[in-house]
């Protein structure tokens, strides 16, 4: 039961429509998410570095997704996430790796790493993720 929740929030992750320029791949455990990505000349700002936001973005969906994996009938909100820049990277593979720090009856608290693919560390996040009261259901691609 607890690997097809696991399961459908990597296909609900895969169908998001801006997950299409990004071409993520995902997996999940018990509190935990690892995300990849291959950077690509578009994710590049005027600098040639991989722009803050796709830092972001990875940082942001490995803690979700940690987070909604402890949280298998609700989808889960961000409610704050923050994120520390370490080093500009310009070419490879990102590696995003989010868990699950503290579960209360309301919110979780999660953290994530933002690593390339020799392991060197890249950025920091950590936020709040909101048990909201929306399920889980097929029409947001839980499914």
């Amino acid at each position: 039961m607890i690997q097809e929740h696991y399961d459908k929030l990597i296909r609900m992750y895969a169908k998001a429509p801006i997950n299409k320029f990004y071409n993520p791949q995902m997996t999940i455990e018990n509190g935990t998410a690892k995300i990849s990505i291959s950077i690509t000349p578009n994710m590049l700002h005027s600098a040639n570095g991989v722009h803050g936001s796709v830092y972001f973005k990875l940082l942001d969906d490995a803690a979700f997704f940690a987070a909604n994996s402890i949280e298998t009938n609700f989808f889960v909100l961000t409610s704050d996430f923050h994120i520390r820049l370490l080093r500009p990277v310009t070419r490879g593979t990102l590696i995003a790796t989010g868990w699950v720090s503290h579960a209360g009856r309301k919110n979780i608290l999660a953290h994530a790493e933002l690593k390339d693919e020799q392991g060197k560390l890249i950025s920091t996040g950590q936020g709040s993720f909101a048990r909201s009261s929306m399920s889980l259901h097929p029409e947001c691609g839980y499914e």
